[in-house]
């Protein structure tokens, strides 16, 4: 295996600082810093209580990593002839916009409407900040382990979090883009 040339320290503090805007931004929008139960959690394993989205890792945290794989992919695949830095930016930006709107009134109604998320309210900022550092590492995993072991790996957490919570990235595209009455009812447990 071929050892990926470092990314050099500027393009890490350029993403910090990326992280640190997406942060304010969010609290402006009125998202709470942490769960509003007072407490910050590592890891919270129901994925339809109000803990979820709320804390530094949960079930849908495979589907951030997952993002790092393909921004990882596309990235290479657009950004070929420039660094691995600007890869990384850009990956960032791609992650850190889709957190912002994310949590925008307009999607977290589409979430309520059109997926299990009947009680969804949101991210709170740790929980952002933490879905983007997660796809910051699933992008640099990416960079080291070849194209085989990256996409069997994306297979797996996909079809992990579709066993134990039946939803994963692949139905919450599915489920935000083209609303399907079948997954709907097969999520539920019906």
């Amino acid at each position: 295996m071929t050892r990926a040339p470092v990314i050099p320290r500027r393009y890490w503090f350029a993403a910090l600082g990326l992280i640190a805007l997406a942060a304010a931004i969010l609290l402006w929008m009125g998202r709470p810093p942490i769960c509003t139960c007072g407490t910050v959690k590592l890891w919270v394993g129901t994925a339809n209580g109000p803990d979820n989205s709320q804390h530094i890792a949960d079930w849908y945290t495979a589907s951030h990593i997952v993002h790092g794989f393909l921004f990882y992919a596309l990235g290479w695949l657009c950004l070929r002839r420039n660094p691995p830095g600007d890869r990384l930016i850009a990956a960032v930006l791609i992650e850190a916009g889709w957190e912002i709107l994310e949590n925008s009134p307009i999607i977290i109604e589409r979430y309520r409407q059109a997926t299990m998320a009947l009680g969804y309210s949101g991210d709170s900022v740790i929980n952002s900040v933490a879905d983007i550092c997660w796809m910051m590492l699933g992008f640099a995993i990416a960079r080291r382990l070849p194209v085989w072991a990256t996409v069997a790996l994306a297979v797996g957490l996909e079809l992990l979090a579709l066993a134990v919570i039946r939803d994963n990235l692949t139905l919450n595209v599915i489920m935000l883009v083209a609303p399907n009455d079948a997954i709907r009812a097969w999520q539920a447990g019906g």
